[in-house]
């Protein structure tokens, strides 16, 4: 299993952010704040220690939100001298930011400067939602102003921080139950130069989707007119559990909406018998029975045994393609039976199911023990 992700947001995070306050305000009680921070520390995870960090910033920093604040924005300019885990320094500035989202509502002008500011160093999007909550129109109309911003980072703000479903976040139940003002940032943010950003707003508009699948179809089709190259990408990414999920319009859509003409061949599934920790190894052949080429997209569906013995099903995007009358194709694909932190593995049979423009079509089952 691979290492949580809190143990390289260690404990040399809190003594890096002294040092950088300290070269700028020298008041800073550099040792009492990382004492602080460290009460507790390794029983937090990741996102509890950013905001315990937060806190002790509050408390070490002078009273005032303003001049703490600008002391803080100061130190972000500061080279990071110690040593940090590797790919792990813009995650020294994510205190930063719930400090802004923990003691800044009162505050928004500066509040908005600073995220704007810390945004291009580590991303604002968790912090921008409390914004969202408590002065929605006023974030909103900020928002759409960010969405012309030179900084893609600022712009991609604009897109992930209005995700209803932001992993890792309290879900927007206002945009849940009324997308609509989300749906207007990402029009602006549709043909965005930036794969980063049309990423983003790939995933917005899946979220979306999860909870109001008629407004992300009709958006889907009406962005499908005229789309460039880059746009058609955003949809297919956008629908991308709609037709998880079989949803016969993002099919239709995609262009994938006819009930293919095909057969499936020569299915390996081997080890008929796995333990938790190795892999199966799944391989089938797609023949078309039509004479003329059909359009196919071909997933691989697995249903996982859960701890009280129902499935529940995963899918795995294999192939989109055009195949030639009578012409087949063979696919493969491993499935590793680790356990992860998104899924943990139980023994029990596991069917295995190819789909074929959203059609589930058997393939065997395999034991995990």
């Amino acid at each position: 299993m691979a290492e949580p992700l809190k143990n390289q947001f260690g404990t040399e995070v809190p003594a890096t952010i002294a040092a950088m306050i300290g070269a700028v305000h020298p008041a800073f009680p550099a040792k009492r704040f990382e004492t602080d921070c460290l009460i507790g520390y390794d029983k937090r995870e990741l996102m509890p220690r950013g905001r315990h960090i937060a806190d002790m910033m509050y408390r070490h920093l002078p009273p005032k939100f303003p001049q703490a604040l600008g002391i803080l924005l100061a130190s972000a300019e500061q080279p990071v001298t110690r040593q940090v885990a590797p790919g792990m320094a813009g995650f020294l500035f994510m205190p930063h930011l719930f400090f802004v989202s923990q003691y800044g509502l009162a505050h928004f002008e500066p509040s908005m400067q600073a995220q704007h500011a810390l945004t291009q160093r580590f991303t604002a999007e968790f912090s921008i939602r409390p914004f969202l909550q408590h002065h929605p129109q006023q974030t909103l109309r900020r928002l759409s102003q960010w969405t012309q911003d030179p900084s893609e980072q600022v712009r991609r703000l604009v897109s992930e921080g209005s995700r209803p479903r932001l992993p890792w976040a309290p879900r927007l139940a206002a945009f849940q139950t009324d997308p609509r003002p989300v749906l207007q940032l990402l029009e602006q943010l549709r043909d965005d130069t930036s794969l980063y950003v049309r990423r983003s707003v790939a995933n917005n508009l899946n979220d979306i989707g999860k909870d109001n699948p008629d407004m992300l179809m009709d958006t889907a089709r009406r962005w499908l007119l005229g789309a460039s190259t880059e746009r058609e990408w955003i949809v297919r990414h956008a629908l991308r559990w709609a037709v998880k999920q079989g949803n016969s319009e993002a099919l239709h859509a995609l262009g994938y909406g006819a009930k293919p003409l095909v057969v499936i061949e020569s299915v390996q599934i081997l080890p008929p018998r796995a333990g938790i920790g190795g892999a199966v190894n799944v391989a089938f052949i797609v023949r078309n029975k039509d004479e003329s080429a059909q359009d196919l997209l071909i997933d691989l569906q697995v249903h996982y045994v859960k701890a009280n013995g129902s499935r529940s099903a995963k899918v795995f995007k294999l192939r989109r393609l055009q195949l030639e009358g009578h012409d087949a194709v063979r696919l493969r694909k491993t499935v590793a039976l680790s356990d992860l932190t998104t899924r943990k593995h139980y023994p029990g049979l596991h069917r295995v199911d190819a789909l074929v423009n959203g059609i589930a079509m058997p393939l065997g089952q395999f034991e995990l023990h």
